[in-house]
């Protein structure tokens, strides 16, 4: 598909293009979803549209691998339509959405249940983790029915298998790897958590220092720890969610160094944040695990720029304003919108000289691309995928949130000043998102099926 006297469907001209590690100016030919001829303009075949990119930046699309977009019994916090508005006004174009909804993704008829509504609502594509099933017969029909992966909460109960029972992680590790599928994880111990929690609720201590208090560092590591002990000879990919602190991504680096398949994605909330905005903001700040202390953010933000941290993931959680603003640490329902300030805020830090473009692609692109085997994903490349991310990177804006897609229309940084903007993005060759508006229907993003 190479051939320059193809009419494409598409060609984007003078834009600054992020290729193989390098900002190249180039033109980009799109014939149907695929991209079919990058180079200089004179070698691009005739199009039936044009667009001249005035020297954009072009990055491939960006992934984010840890999203919640709620619809089915949660769709007045989110839903496919608004949460994948937002994603496309982010600047992602294919995201991976987490299984704590209702009903609980957890068996082949929820996952198609769920794959079917996706598939008529989404403007960006969508990949469906699932939580593991009551019975581990089923994983293998829940992962041909098209699970990205599979997701395990250890901080509370949730889905199949028993936290209490080592035997039990061992087993759903076991099958998971026979299958080749991801786990990712959730490392909080669920012992400590519930046992501080019922003790501070015994004495009416309700609030967010208590809760700090109860979500510890030392309750994350055990996790990790555990995990990793468990799951030896498994032969499953572990990827460990939003670790929060100095000593979770030692043990993940440690892992790695005795040749374990583990990899470990942060949040901007815990590279930007620490715990005395959670002080500063209250209610509106909590999520698990919770923002922690400056010595921890040092450490993670030290991590991505190593490598050691493999994946940046918005943990993208709406919620309603009501639902923020209880009078009980205990009723708070945790997490916060990220999907369109995750990629402002990293753009602002590459400004700044505080991370490069290289790991930016390489967190936001590259990695979840790998991880998830996302085989047709991740670079600006002849025959994948044309899912292209268009920024401004030298526009300086506020961020407002009464103007999000979202439904959660909140935000820690709301009012903060950052410098880079995400102004068009193309997925599967269609432009879904121009100068912040969305103009394109929902069904444009394909759902991905492993």
């Amino acid at each position: 598909m190479s051939c320059v006297s193809l009419i494409a469907d598409l060609v984007l001209s003078n834009s600054k293009a992020y290729i193989k590690g390098e900002i190249l100016e180039c033109s980009i030919a799109i014939e149907e979803d695929k991209y079919i001829k990058i180079g200089k303009q004179p070698q691009m075949p005739n199009a039936d549209q044009k667009i001249d990119l005035h020297g954009l930046l072009v990055l491939p699309g960006l992934i984010d691998s840890h999203v919640h977009l709620r619809d089915e019994e949660k769709a007045y916090k989110e839903d496919f339509i608004s949460g994948t508005s937002a994603a496309a006004a982010g600047g992602f174009t294919t995201v991976l959405d987490m299984p704590n909804n209702q009903p609980l993704t957890n068996s082949v008829e929820a996952l198609r249940n769920r794959l079917d509504i996706a598939k008529s609502r989404s403007l960006v594509n969508v990949g469906l983790y699932s939580e593991f099933p009551e019975n581990l017969t089923e994983l293998p029909k829940i992962r041909q029915g098209g699970a990205v992966g599979f997701k395990l909460f250890m901080g509370c109960q949730m889905g199949g298998l028993n936290l209490d029972d080592d035997h039990v992680l061992e087993a759903g590790f076991r099958v998971a790897g026979e299958v080749g599928a991801v786990v990712a994880i959730h490392a909080e111990d669920k012992t400590q958590v519930t046992f501080s929690e019922q003790q501070f609720k015994k004495v009416r201590r309700n609030g967010v220092k208590e809760f700090l208090l109860a979500h510890t560092e030392q309750a994350e590591v055990q996790a990790i720890e555990r995990v990793l002990r468990v799951s030896e000879g498994s032969n499953v990919h572990l990827h460990f969610c939003h670790i929060t602190s100095k000593q979770g991504l030692e043990a993940v680096k440690e892992a790695k160094g005795a040749s374990r398949s583990v990899t470990c994605e942060v949040t901007p909330n815990h590279l930007l944040l620490t715990s005395a905005d959670t002080a500063r903001f209250g209610m509106m700040a909590i999520m698990a695990p919770p923002l922690r202390d400056n010595v921890h953010k040092e450490a993670l933000f030290e991590g991505v720029i190593q490598g050691d941290v493999d994946t940046i993931g918005s943990d993208h959680a709406p919620h309603t304003f009501e639902e923020k603003t209880v009078d009980s640490v205990w009723d708070v329902k945790v997490g916060t919108p990220g999907l369109e300030t995750t990629l402002p805020l990293m753009l602002t830090l590459v400004e700044k000289r505080m991370l490069t473009f290289r790991r930016l692609v390489e967190v936001f692109v590259e990695k979840p691309a790998e991880i998830y085997g996302l085989t047709s994903k991740g670079k600006l490349e002849n025959g994948k995928d044309a899912d292209l991310t268009i920024i401004d990177y030298k526009q300086h804006w506020t961020i407002d949130s009464s103007k999000f897609k979202s439904k959660a229309k909140f935000s820690l940084y709301n009012k903060w000043e950052v410098i880079g903007k995400p102004v068009k993005t193309f997925v599967n060759g269609t432009l879904i998102m121009d100068a912040g508006e969305i103009v394109a229907k929902p069904g444009e993003g394909k759902v991905i099926r492993k």
